[in-house]
């Protein structure tokens, strides 16, 4: 939360914080290149990025931020040409629709001098990027850990549903096993649910069906988790286990601060992390310090104690 205090402070700090007076009378474009909502966390992203550029360019007139969507690698590719050779753009904000692809684009969009902010999704090759802004994939993991160790121990029994085949996938998989290894807990199966509802409710069907006794269920996202509590509830289970997602949906974030007891705590993924991409790139235009680097989030445990401030009613996720 100080970080993001810091960052937010940098992004809208006055005419006085800026390393030479011109600089304020330079206008300066800003490309936003982010996938299109094709699920929940996508939509979320859509809805925080919107939200960042209106507040940005109301605080800083001289600064234009052109945000765009796309539906696959390609179109995002093409959308980076344009930024550059339609809107000239002095700066670049990208979450990368698949890592590999989009390398050789954004480091085209970098050697036309733009400064490059790289969101979530990392590019293929190091040193291209003058900032990352990522939230913490193997935290997301301990902390579900974490959790599970306080609720269950030696002879309970867990299932997992995973996300897609990734980079992103495995470290959360591995660091949740290493947080439980030794603890007696089982796993009795773990399967890959595609980030999506339909995959989760289908997947936790073909567990329901093969193991009776199930204490804990780790979804790993909200989407998954929203297709496992469908099927747990259609098998009349509800009262056997209970159910850990992550991500920040706020579905699941009204359950936990309504007490529930099928999903009694969320971890928190923030698609909010382009906003937070989209101040510190419009800090390196505004401050007088520097801002490149690494800046990985936060993955905080929500309960019903602090679910409050994650629950945002007017975003789509």
């Amino acid at each position: 939360m100080q970080l993001l205090k810091k960052i937010a402070a940098l992004a809208v700090g006055s005419a006085m914080a800026l390393s030479a007076p011109a600089m304020a009378q330079d206008n300066i474009t800003i490309g936003v290149s982010i996938p299109a909502a094709t699920h929940g966390w996508t939509g979320g992203l859509n809805w925080h990025a919107a939200q960042a550029q209106a507040r940005l360019q109301a605080a800083h007139p001289h600064i234009n931020i052109v945000l765009v969507t796309a539906d696959g690698p390609a179109q995002q590719a093409n959308d980076l040409e344009d930024l550059v050779s339609i809107h000239n753009i002095d700066a670049l904000v990208v979450l990368p629709f698949e890592s590999e692809p989009l390398t050789d684009p954004v480091r085209r969009v970098k050697e036309s001098g733009a400064f490059v902010t790289v969101v979530d999704r990392g590019l293929s090759q190091d040193g291209i990027q003058d900032v990352y802004v990522a939230g913490n994939n193997p935290e997301l993991g301990r902390i579900s850990g974490e959790y599970f160790l306080t609720r269950l121990g030696d002879g309970d029994n867990i299932v997992i549903l995973r996300g897609i085949p990734t980079v992103i996938d495995d470290e959360r998989f591995n660091a949740f096993m290493e947080t439980i290894e030794g603890s007696g807990i089982n796993v009795l199966d773990h399967k890959h649910a595609n980030w999506n509802r339909d995959d989760g409710f289908e997947v936790m069907q073909d567990f329901l069906s093969r193991f009776p006794d199930i204490d804990g269920v780790w979804a790993q996202d909200d989407d998954i988790a929203l297709g496992v509590i469908e099927a747990v509830r259609q098998a009349g289970r509800t009262d056997e286990m209970f159910v850990v997602g992550g991500a920040g949906m706020k579905e699941v974030i009204q359950m936990v601060m309504q007490g529930s007891e099928l999903i009694p705590v969320n971890v928190l993924y923030p698609p909010a992390m382009i906003a937070t991409a989209m101040d510190v790139t419009v800090a390196h235009f505004t401050s007088n310090g520097p801002v490149t680097g690494e800046y990985i989030l936060g993955a905080p445990l929500i309960t019903p104690e602090n679910a409050e401030q994650y629950y945002f009613p007017d975003s789509p996720f």
